[in-house]
């Protein structure tokens, strides 16, 4: 009697629990939990960038007038006295000696320019110098930075005299030093400055 109790309860048991399976599949389906809607968190604006450092202007090219810069100077020297009429120049490369960086090759072009053709001095050639720095193992370059130097290479080239120029000062307005010297001796004839002009 014993087992069929247990046969019995096992069967009611099993019934109970199949019907509570489908009591459960025949219930309605419980909806998903709403959540409220959060506001949205408000947008916060897109920043403007900011107007930046200006980019610095890259400094001024100084354009220096080397015609008019040299041709006052040139003037009073032809006005020396003690001056040999024919006798032959040689016109050193103007040395920079300011505080920044100028164009000391077209200074010298204009320089030779301004003594063309002057009537008192026959000039070394560009091409003569050229030779004869060559021959003394000189850069084609080198401006002459000693009057040494300078009065040594107008030996070289049979020159009686050599105007040694030098460009002193503040770069941006400098002051221009000529200086004629005697090549056998050594000796300042003459000498002039000038403010260069823009």
């Amino acid at each position: 009697m014993n087992s069929r109790i247990v046969k019995l309860s096992g069967v009611v048991l099993l019934g109970l629990l199949l019907s509570g399976c489908i009591l459960q599949q025949q219930q309605p389906a419980q909806p998903a939990p709403v959540e409220p809607a959060q506001p949205a968190p408000p947008t916060q604006p897109v920043p403007q960038p900011q107007p930046g450092v200006p980019v610095p202007q890259p400094p001024k090219i100084v354009t220096i007038n080397w015609d008019a810069s040299v041709q006052p100077l040139v003037a009073q020297m032809l006005q020396a006295e003690g001056v040999t009429q024919g006798s032959v120049l040689l016109v050193d490369r103007i040395k920079n000696s300011t505080n920044g960086s100028l164009q000391t090759a077209k200074a010298t072009t204009s320089l030779q320019n301004a003594l063309a053709n002057n009537g008192k001095f026959t000039l070394v050639t560009p091409q003569q110098l050229s030779t004869a720095k060559q021959t003394l193992g000189l850069s084609p370059d080198d401006s002459l930075t000693s009057r040494s130097k300078a009065i040594g290479l107008a030996r070289y080239v049979g020159a009686q005299y050599v105007l040694y120029s030098n460009a002193q000062g503040d770069v941006k307005s400098p002051e221009l030093q000529m200086q004629l010297m005697l090549v056998q001796t050594g000796e300042i004839i003459w000498s002039g400055n000038g403010d260069v002009q823009h």
